[in-house]
């Protein structure tokens, strides 16, 4: 039970909820007290609802009454029994209640509502308005009420008036609240559809609603009111998607969710639908326009339905026609086109109903005055302007304009005002010539937004069959409700009524032509359905309800990783495998299946007779080698597989086969006392690759040179030749058996099942091979290491992978790299990996006289090694004898047109950068042809910097870049009386400069009216926008604004370097004060992107 309320009040004169309610006295109609229940009992009314809404626990309204005998002796809290609304117990309680804060304590009636005070779900919430009523027992006595409106919810499942009524007034007998030591309470409940209960939408009202992703909600209205034109449902279900990829292709994604909503039970998921967009996850969880991925959707829809059955759906469903016209009044000139529609956007600010709206919509806007038209030949005339309808379609789509710009506070806001909409709508009189049928409209859907710009929740109210018979879709929830909740409520604007939010209102409407009714929301059975379209939706339903129950059982099981020879085949490093790349048999074993049931199951796999399979587990050895291992199979036959798992697994196991050519019925038997297994590997120093030969059992008391004539044969040498051995120990470790006649006990370095010979023909000269003995391989080998490439000036570069040798220096690192890209080593400059992000770092010097292994130190084990690298336009070793130096080249227009990198001397000068720039830049045919550099700091010009001044004095910065440009003619010269002034744009405050700033040449004693006629020349702005434009002389961040009503004379001391104590000279420069029409990039940028389905 939550007191909250109640707390808060208790310190209230007017003893009442924060609603701003005052208690309301309402006629007692004839016959309260008849009613009357006994004791603890509940009295019923029931509540004819209408439009077919069914009077049963589900309903969505209900009145009922409580008697409390023996008031004069309450002492503590007493409920009510249950009221069934919206299948939650509504129950009234009542308690007295003091209030501490009078000079006496003043005793009250407390009054309230519960909603599932016995439920302990944390996640159910039911939103509801009700009144609260004290019935007057008295004949002709006035009844006492107060209305509430809340949201239940576990922590709030209680809601009224903590001093409902004081005890005095409910004891006084002129009012007659008390009769026979009884009082009669009253509570009129309705509410909405609960959230996070068992609320079965489909039973209720024969539709399921759509799950909320995070923020949705407005997705989720827009789907169910295309979902609901049954026309383009058909249409989308016949779309051929037979060969469509099922993650990217959103007419698949449509067809999908369609088909569930159609046939689903429970709420429908969107995720598919918005992967399918090429949505990220952050997507889903930003707010967007509603009235945008309508439009976005449809097009989308339109293009992918082309060259299909059902091309031409979309315009044929939605698409109307308006001419716009400019028509002259003086001169016979009339300019119109005719545009197509898919939906018409209504102004709803200072309109009332939308017949008001579609009046402004076509009102005619003279043009005249300084506003005149164009009209060509017939020069600047006056016209009228404006726009008619030819044809509205069969669907018509009302965007509201409830969101807009408000230029007083720089936001966009959202208008709450009131604004009507009937259910039929006559549009006759707005089109230029009547149709074939009337333009008469039925309502279909209204879209409702509750909340603010910043965000808030979106709901639709649709009329399915345009019977009158409305549902309410609030995502996962649909159920029934009145036409007063789906269109009354919904006009927006203040209310007197406590259960009208004003902020809550709609911003579309969706009606559909009278004429169109029976085929726009024409029946959609099974039959319209492609049977592979089903196939295919069934086929991916029960494939994820086999993950979900793999999923669910997924602790029942282990997965068992199952190598066979073949895996060992091709290998060429230690070990037989690579654990972590090489591709296993995955075979998924239930932990508590016995050794024999995992030979069952391995013998069917792969068709093998279980005596002619063998299991030998994989076990890490101390030496960090991974190796197979005995299983002793006849002790072991009936444990768990976890148990010889020793662990959760993966399990990894080698399954030794016997060979079709063996011509044996089953393996040889193994002595795990006196046997070994040995595996067998070949080197070959003329292709530096190792072969796999196979394994072998040998007793461990045979020599070693007893393996010889089996070496000769799985080596393919002839018998007789000379071998040499190896035992591979461990990575980086061969060593060679000297000693043949030793027994293999004694001839192998702590024998072991599952150790590796490797053994290579001895040739009397082999030094001319590059790795001519295993060891020399194995060593080399152990340096190799893969390093990824990426290009570092393109971003999320997957780049390339070389298998390098750590033992590299740079330039073979280079060569590597450059014969891989087909590009001179030395047109390549490298870079490292950033130790705390992934990104480039600082750049490796050609003269780096380190190994690879040094520049991958800080990579651990088995993280990814990665090196950037970007192509150079000179080689290397000349650009670390040069800097980079980063400008922007702007052309005489003022429009920065490039950005030039390029890589002067670190000992040059401004001259020598300018020089560097002119290939790469367009100068002016009749220009000066002279360049300059300028310092340019916050969108001012700072300096023009001299050509002697040695670049290693110029850096760029945050707020600072520099600007290369040709000279202007008429700055070639500047005589004595004469001076170059920066000129910067600015809009009220002088510390918000922004666009190109310019230098000026001015004159002492010229009028400043040539000066502005100048600065307009060289910005080329129309004169009416130039008349805005304010000047200012600026100095230490104070502006002087030149008058404007009287002409002012350039005094070159106005713009003369001011001195200033103790620092630099401040220099003054020019400012245009005027309005920044560049776009401004918003704080909330991110909420404002827009909508687009990326397939």
């Amino acid at each position: 039970m939550n007191h909250a309320v109640k707390e808060k009040q208790e310190n209230s004169d007017a003893d009442e909820m924060d609603t701003g309610e005052d208690g309301i006295v309402t006629p007692n109609n004839a016959g309260d007290t008849t009613t009357a229940a006994v004791n603890g009992d509940i009295g019923d009314e029931q509540h004819t609802q209408g439009d077919g809404i069914e009077d049963d626990e589900c309903r969505s309204e209900a009145t009922f009454r409580y008697k409390m005998e023996n008031i004069s002796r309450l002492k503590e809290s007493h409920l009510s029994p249950p009221c069934m609304v919206r299948n939650l117990p509504w129950k009234i309680m009542i308690m007295p209640r003091n209030n501490p804060n009078h000079d006496r304590q003043q005793k009250s009636l407390g009054f309230f509502l519960q909603c599932n005070g016995e439920s302990e779900s944390t996640s159910w919430s039911c939103s509801a308005n009700a009144e609260l009523k004290m019935i007057s027992q008295k004949p002709g006595g006035d009844n006492f009420a107060r209305k509430i409106q809340h949201l239940f919810f576990m922590k709030e499942n209680d809601w009224g008036f903590s001093h409902f009524l004081s005890w005095q007034d409910l004891m006084d007998p002129e009012k007659g609240y008390v009769k026979d030591d009884s009082i009669l309470l009253e509570v009129h409940v309705k509410a909405d559809a609960p959230h996070g209960v068992c609320w079965d939408s489909k039973k209720h009202t024969g539709f399921v609603g759509l799950k909320n992703q995070g923020a949705t909600c407005y997705m989720n209205s827009l789907l169910q009111t295309l979902y609901f034109t049954n026309q383009l449902r058909k249409a989308v279900y016949l779309m051929p998607t037979e060969s469509d990829d099922s993650s990217k292709s959103v007419p698949l994604a449509l067809q999908r969710v369609f088909y569930e909503l159609q046939f689903s039970d429970k709420p429908v998921g969107t995720k598919k639908l918005t992967k399918s967009f090429g949505w990220e996850t952050l997507d889903s969880f930003m707010q967007h326009d509603v009235q945008e991925l309508c439009r976005v959707l449809l097009d989308n829809m339109e293009s992918k339905m082309k060259g299909t059955c059902v091309e031409g759906t979309i315009p044929k469903l939605f698409e109307g026609k308006m001419l716009s016209y400019i028509k002259c009044k003086h001169v016979e000139y009339l300019s119109s086109r005719t545009e197509p529609f898919y939906d018409i956007q209504l102004n709803v600010k200072g309109r009332k109903t939308i017949t008001d709206s579609f009046k402004d919509y076509i009102t005619v806007e003279s043009l005249e005055g300084d506003n005149k038209y164009d009209a060509g030949q017939h020069g600047m005339q006056e016209a009228a302007k404006g726009v008619i309808f030819l044809s509205f379609p069969p669907v018509l789509h009302l965007q509201l304009m409830r969101f807009q710009y408000d230029p007083l506070t720089d936001t966009n806001i959202k208008i709450n005002d009131r604004f009507e909409f009937p259910e039929k709508l006559n549009l006759e009189k707005f089109l230029q010539d009547k149709e074939k049928t009337p333009a008469n409209y039925v309502l279909h859907a209204v879209l409702v937004h509750s909340g603010d710009n910043h965000g808030g929740h979106y709901v639709v109210y649709i009329n399915p069959k345009g019977d009158g018979k409305w549902c309410k879709f609030d995502d996962d929830v649909v159920s029934r409700c009145t036409r007063q909740e789906g269109i009354d409520a919904n006009f927006g604007g203040h209310d007197d009524e406590i259960s009208v939010k004003h902020c809550t209102n709609a911003y579309m409407l969706v009606y559909i032509r009278e004429s169109f009714i029976g085929e726009v929301l024409q029946s959609v059975d099974e039959s319209d359905i492609p049977d592979t379209l089903i196939e295919r939706l069934l086929e991916e339903k029960r494939v994820e309800a086999q993950k979900r129950k793999e999923r669910t059982e997924a602790h029942l099981y282990m997965n068992v990783q199952v190598a066979t020879d073949d895996l060992f085949c091709g290998h060429q490093g230690s070990d037989l495998l690579d654990i972590e790349k090489a591709n296993f048999r995955n075979f998924k074993v239930k932990k508590t299946a016995t050794l024999m049931e995992f030979l069952e199951m391995l013998s069917e796999n792969l068709k093998c007779p279980i005596l002619q399979l063998r299991p030998w587990p994989f076990a890490q050895r101390t030496n960090h080698t991974y190796r197979p291992t005995v299983l002793d199979i006849d002790r072991d036959i009936n444990k768990t597989i976890q148990e010889l798992a020793e662990g959760e697994g993966p399990w990894t196991v080698w399954v030794e086969t016997l060979t079709p050519e063996s011509n044996k019925d089953r393996l040889p038997l193994f002595d795990k006392e006196g046997d070994v297994l040995l595996f067998l590997k070949r080197y070959d120093p003329r292709s530096g690759s190792i072969s796999y030969c196979g394994h072998i059992y040998m007793p461990i008391v045979e020599p070693i040179n007893s393996l010889i004539p089996l070496l000769c044969a799985r080596g393919n040498f002839p018998q007789g030749t000379d071998l040499i051995l190896y035992e591979e120990v461990k990575p980086n470790l061969v060593e060679r058996i000297e000693d043949y006649h030793l027994p293999i006990e004694k001839g192998l370095e702590e024998l072991m099942d599952g150790d590796i010979i490797i053994f290579q023909k001895e040739e009397s000269e082999h030094d001319h091979y590059k790795l001519p003995t295993a060891k020399d391989y194995f060593r080399d080998l152990y340096y190799r290491v893969e390093v990824s490439f990426c290009d570092k000036n393109i971003p999320n570069d997957p780049g390339f992978t070389l298998e390098l040798s750590q033992r590299m220096n740079y330039d073979q690192v280079a060569n590597a790299v450059g014969h891989y890209l087909g590009v001179d080593p030395y047109l390549l400059q490298f870079f490292k990996t950033q130790g705390y992000r992934d990104g480039p770092g600082n750049p490796i010097r050609c003269t780096y006289e380190g190994t690879l292994k040094e520049l991958l130190v800080y990579f651990k084990p088995r993280q990814p090694k990665k090196l950037y690298y970007q192509l150079l336009s000179i080689k290397i070793n000349e650009l670390e004898n040069k800097r980079q130096f980063k400008c922007t080249w702007v052309s005489c227009k003022l429009k920065e047109e490039k950005e030039l990198v390029l890589y002067p001397s670190k000992t040059g000068t401004v001259k020598d950068l300018l020089e560097d720039a002119r290939p790469l830049v367009e100068l002016q045919p009749d220009g000066t042809g002279k360049l300059r550099l300028m310092e340019v700091i916050s969108y001012k010009v700072f300096s023009i910097l001299r050509e002697d001044v040695l670049l290693e004095c110029v850096n760029a910065g945050a707020t600072k870049t520099y600007r290369v440009e040709e000279v202007p003619l008429e700055e070639a010269s500047i005589a004595q009386d004469e001076m170059l002034i920066p000129v910067a744009h600015y809009h009220k405050d002088v510390f918000a400069t922004f666009g190109v700033p310019f230098m000026l040449k001015i004159k002492h004693g010229e009028s400043f009216s040539s000066v502005k006629d100048r600065v307009q020349k060289k910005l080329e702005v129309p004169d009416k926008e130039f008349e805005k434009f304010k000047f200012a002389v600026i100095v230490m961040g104070r502006q002087t604004y030149i008058p404007e009503d009287k002409e002012y004379y350039v005094d070159l001391d106005d713009f003369s370097p001011h001195s200033i104590q103790g620092g630099m000279p401040a220099r003054p420069w020019l400012g245009l004060d005027h309005v920044n029409k560049t776009p401004k990039r918003s704080r909330n940028y991110y909420l404002e992107k827009a909508i687009k389905i990326h397939n």
